[in-house]
């Protein structure tokens, strides 16, 4: 099975079975695709990324899949202005194709109390499927 076809069923299992926020849900599942393992701080780290969702601030999956591209060019041996080049594109990229970096733009619904939990899981698997894909043009695949 081609990895973006199993990408709706790891977004639901983040989601309703682990209850992973939205970046560390594309950042796992970027990873599992790359078989890169992340260190526990690094999730860590992810986590307070919701906190700033919550707000509607940058949106989670930009955040995530920011955080993949940094540790995958590393990984390549890519030095800091490569990956600050890589990172500028995919924002500008994520931003032309979803119309914002903002989650409270990208969010179905906003902000209320009424809203159900992970709201965004449609929207998660079609930015996780578009990240691979630049990911991918990046690796020249």
């Amino acid at each position: 099975m081609e990895a973006t076809a199993r990408i709706p069923m790891h977004v639901h299992h983040c989601y309703w079975e682990l209850d992973l926020n939205c970046a560390t849900t594309v950042l796992k599942i970027l990873a599992e695709g790359d078989a890169m393992n992340l260190s526990p701080q690094l999730l860590d780290a992810a986590l307070g990324l919701h906190g700033a969702g919550g707000y509607g601030a940058q949106c989670g999956l930009v955040e995530g899949s920011l955080m993949f591209i940094g540790l995958w060019g590393s990984k390549r041996g890519w030095g800091p202005a490569q990956v600050a080049a890589a990172c500028r594109s995919f924002a500008d990229a994520f931003e032309n194709r979803f119309g914002s970096l903002q989650c409270r733009i990208l969010r179905p619904q906003g902000f209320t109390p009424e809203n159900p939990p992970h709201l965004c899981e449609r929207l998660t698997c079609e930015a996780a499927a578009f990240t691979t894909t630049f990911i991918h043009s990046l690796a020249g695949r």
